[in-house]
């Protein structure tokens, strides 16, 4: 991948169900095994949490995208992920 080329969430939806979270990074459809937990602070309350998945592979990448415009608040191991309640 070249460094000036953007991985962003796919908007599409995973083929393989819900019992199968995919990488959340643009055209990767390998098994997550993180979760970056997110917020934009010009847009959700500051205990707003939005996730992306993300696969060995694209893990580092997604969390630099969201850590360069400070968005990004913790990386979890997905087996470990607790969605806060209300979500």
């Amino acid at each position: 991948m070249r460094q000036d080329e953007a991985v962003i969430p796919s908007a599409s939806p995973s083929d393989e169900g819900p019992e199968t979270p995919i990488c959340s990074a643009k055209g990767c459809r390998e098994p997550a095994v993180w979760v970056l937990a997110w917020n934009n602070p010009k847009l959700h309350t500051p205990d707003r949490r939005k996730t992306w998945l993300a696969c060995e592979e694209h893990r580092e990448h997604l969390s630099k995208f969201l850590g360069a415009r400070g968005f990004l608040k913790d990386t979890v191991p997905l087996t470990e992920w607790h969605a806060p309640d209300g979500d």
